[in-house]
């Protein structure tokens, strides 16, 4: 695996990340989950220009960490990244795909809808164990 290319990547799109979401971090922890649902893409030269990370909680399957190079962005490698995730995850047998977007990125929650993807009646909350 390409994990520096991956961590890199990942810093520049999401830039100073809470301590639980910190690249490196979040790698360590789902590698050796060893569940074959985190996947990247390279351009010719090898170098990473997008990555997402997925999971399942037993009910639906969840995107995290979806993240596309700027300069390679509008390319279709984040939709091919999301499609190859669906996939991965239906043929584990899961029927519904969840993920969250911070409400002010307007882009992101754009192209999530231009995949048919919907907001839904729900509140997210969130507490940290070590508190």
């Amino acid at each position: 695996m390409h994990q520096d290319g991956v961590v890199a990547l990942l810093a520049a799109v999401f830039p100073n990340p809470a301590p639980h979401n910190e690249p490196g971090f979040v790698i360590a922890q789902k590698l050796p989950q060893k569940d074959d649902l985190f996947w990247m893409a390279c351009n010719p030269d090898g170098r990473v220009i997008g990555t997402v990370l997925a999971a399942y909680d037993g009910n639906r399957g969840w995107l995290y960490c979806l993240a596309v190079a700027p300069e390679s962005r509008r390319e279709g490698v984040g939709s091919a990244l999301v499609r190859h995730a669906k996939q991965a995850l239906s043929e584990l047998g899961y029927q519904k795909l969840n993920l969250q977007v911070v409400q002010s990125k307007d882009d992101a929650v754009r192209f999530y809808e231009r995949l048919g993807f919907g907001a839904e009646a729900r509140v997210s909350m969130g507490k940290r164990l070590d508190s």
